[in-house]
């Protein structure tokens, strides 16, 4: 799928806008005249600037290059499938992840998408695993930024 860049630059806007809006509801600092907000306004200042580019490069293009263009990877059920599973499964963990946690939900997600795509069990299954504890052990030990354990709590390292 192939777009204008006119879309992604109005994309861009609105994300920029809204990352604004929320960067207002941080805390001031008394006696100052910057705060948290500063940093991130800016941030969404520059991507507005960005999507403002794009935009009018979407605009000098409009002719050469449709708004939309469907690739032939889209024309394929197969295709549409794989990305309606990758979809789901995000949803799945978004919705899911705090009554099951991450250690089974990234286990069952892995192991799908490899089987989908074309690995064998055991390679799915190990790839999963293995996967699945390194990210884990990556936030929770390196990042410290815990993940949800769901309904593996009582047995929590």
């Amino acid at each position: 799928m192939r777009f204008n860049n006119a879309v992604p630059g109005v994309f861009l806007i609105l994300f920029a806008m809204a990352e604004i809006a929320y960067a207002t509801t941080f805390p001031r600092l008394h006696g100052q005249n910057y705060g948290p907000d500063l940093f991130p306004t800016l941030i969404g200042i520059g991507l507005i600037v960005c999507g403002a580019i794009l935009i009018f490069q979407g605009i000098a293009q409009r002719g050469a290059v449709p708004m939309v263009q469907i690739g032939r990877w889209a024309k394929t059920p197969d295709n549409i499938v794989n990305v309606a599973i990758l979809l789901g499964s995000i949803v799945l963990y978004i919705l899911l992840s705090g009554w099951l946690g991450f250690i089974p939900l990234s286990l069952l997600i892995l192991t799908t998408l490899l089987r989908r795509f074309g690995s064998g069990w055991g390679t799915s299954i190990i790839v999963a695993v293995v996967t699945t504890l390194v990210i884990h052990t990556l936030f929770a030990k390196l990042l410290l930024v815990p993940l949800p354990w769901g309904i593996l709590l009582p047995v929590a390292w």
